[in-house]
This record gives C-alpha cells, sequence and structure tokens, in this order.
C-alpha cells in the first residue's frame, strides 16, 4: 500500500483551504501548516521525520501537494504567505470530495506544463515521474529558505525601536537620491517623522512628508486620515508601515486626487532597500544588513 495517497492528500489539501478560507487575507505558511496538522489526526508514517534532512515528513507532503494548487490558479504564495485565490474558492466549492479535489489540481497542473488537456492516472504521490518529484523537491527547499529569509526580516523590522526605524527609512530616501532636511527627534512629531526634498535646496516641489511606523499593527483608516491631515495639496505623503494597512486604509489611498499619498508595507520597503544597497551608507546598511544568497530557480 502506498503511504502517501491521493485522496489522503486531497483531504489534508481541503482542510488547509478550509482554514486558508477563514484567513482571506492570508496566513504565513507555518502558521497554516501547524493549524493543519492540529486539527487532522496523522498516520504514524505522516507523523515522521525524514532521515536525511529531519524534515516533518506531513509538512514535506502537503508543500508538495501544494504546488499542483499554485500551478492550477488556487493557491497564492507571497514572501510566506499562503491565500485563496477566487478560483481556488471555485475549486473548493465545486469539488466537495477531496480525492476529485486534488486530482483536479493535478490535472490542471499538467495541462498548464504540457500545453494540453490530459488526464492523471497516478494513484499515490510516489508514483509521480521521478523527474517531477526532483523538481518538486528543488521547489520546496527554495520555498522554504524564502520563506525563512523573509520572515527573519521581518521579524527584524518589527523588533527595531520607533527611532531606528525611522533613522532607517531617513537613509534610504537618501540612498533612493532624496535630500534629508528634517528626522523627527524623540517626543511630539505633529504626525511627520520625516520631510525630504528632490533638490538639495528644497526650492522644487514636491515637498515629502514621511510617517513612519514599526511593529505588528496594521494602519487603518482613521490614522491614515490624520496623516493625511498634514499633507498640502502640494505635499507627497509617505506612510511607512511595518505592519501594513488596512483594506480601507489602502482603498482610501489609492483615490486620493488633492493629496497623493503612497503606502510601503514591509515587502516594499526591503524591496526599496535591496534596490539602494549600493547607494546606503554604511550606518543606515547596519541597520538592515543583507546578503544575497543564491539558489539554482526551481524550473516551472
Amino acid at each position: 500500500m502506498p503511504e502517501i495517497t491521493i485522496p489522503r492528500t486531497g483531504a489534508h489539501l481541503r482542510k488547509l483551504f478550509e482554514i486558508l478560507l477563514a484567513n482571506p487575507e492570508g496566513l504565513q505558511a507555518g502558521e497554516a501548516l501547524k493549524q493543519l496538522a492540529a486539527s487532522v489526526k496523522l498516520t504514524p508514517y505522516e507523523a515522521g521525520l525524514y532521515e536525511s534532512t529531519g524534515t516533518p515528513r506531513f509538512e514535506k507532503i502537503v508543500r508538495f501537494a501544494t504546488i499542483d494548487c499554485v500551478k492550477a490558479g488556487w493557491l497564492a504564495k507571497n514572501k510566506g504567505i499562503w491565500s485563496i485565490t477566487n478560483a481556488g474558492k471555485k475549486a473548493f466549492n465545486d469539488f466537495s470530495d477531496p480525492e476529485a479535489f486534488y486530482r483536479e489540481a493535478i490535472k490542471l497542473y499538467r495541462e498548464w506544463k504540457a500545453g494540453a488537456p490530459i488526464k492523471s492516472q497516478v494513484e499515490s504521490l510516489e508514483e509521480l515521474n521521478p523527474a517531477e518529484t526532483a523538481k518538486a523537491e528543488a521547489s520546496i527547499t527554495y520555498e522554504m529558505a524564502d520563506e525563512q529569509a523573509w520572515n527573519e526580516i521581518e521579524a527584524h523590522l518589527r523588533a527595531m525601536p520607533p527611532y531606528d526605524m525611522q533613522d532607517l527609512v531617513a537613509g534610504l530616501l537618501r540612498g533612493l537620491g532624496y535630500h534629508i532636511e528634517w528626522v523627527s527627534p524623540p517626543g511630539k512629531d505633529g504626525g511627520i517623522d520625516i520631510i525630504a526634498h528632490t533638490d538639495p535646496l528644497g526650492t522644487q516641489p514636491p515637498r515629502i512628508k514621511v510617517q513612519v511606523k514599526g511593529g505588528n499593527q496594521k494602519i487603518d483608516l482613521q490614522t491614515l486620515n490624520s496623516f493625511l491631515a498634514v499633507v498640502d495639496s502640494g505635499d507627497v505623503g509617505l506612510y511607512v508601515s511595518v505592519g501594513g494597512f488596512t483594506k480601507d486604509a489602502e482603498d482610501t489611498a489609492r483615490k486620493q486626487t488633492s493629496r497623493k499619498v503612497t503606502l510601503i508595507n514591509a515587502e516594499r520597503l526591503v524591496e526599496l532597500w535591496i534596490e539602494a544597497y549600493a547607494k546606503l551608507d554604511q550606518k543606515s546598511r547596519q541597520r538592515l544588513p543583507l546578503s544575497p544568497i543564491y539558489f539554482l530557480t526551481p524550473e516551472d
């Protein structure tokens, strides 16, 4: 008897989708897998470890199966956050049987890869083509490394003291070619942490007003509106929030016409940091020191 069957894996995927559907903004992969493991009764085989790597077997089985769901367009993965797409919601409703659910994902992946409809005949994951298995292994290794790297960077940013975070953003703006007029000292800042310009003398518009927030808290609409109140029509507002923004805040920022405002979450902040890294001064780099580690990118 194969240890990893299509019906059994389909049941795990259905339960994973239930967990993610209850978290519409997505869930960190490790947390999703933890909740999944706690909600199902693992077989002795699933509860074991791979001797060569010490990796929990259950986690790897599920990660392997999610590759099909991603290629089928049902599951999105970004910086270690897993979320269900609209196509995934439809598939979850259309295929209530776990085996049919997973077989459809496998079929869609193979159709996508081959460019033509084919019918999946495999009865267990152990029967998959060895070349496909090797590529999946490489993909999982890459995915887990990417998640670990991002989780460490994000945790570093969220733990950073407020004025260090403020100085980090000021250093980033300098690296991107902006000129810093003022950085708020400790104490009340009147809703503005940094003022920057596009030219050294600050004679050319626009003036850039920046608010910086660290920690885990998402910035809501009320907090964003308080910031917008100090952004004049000739200014550009930048709101940097490591914890991100609520949907209402994002929608309001996007619809602004008279007052321009750009929202920068942790992911965008790190992207800009990497882009400007070669131009950052040494003190700025020390606040968020990054080193590239290269992996062979898994083939699709």
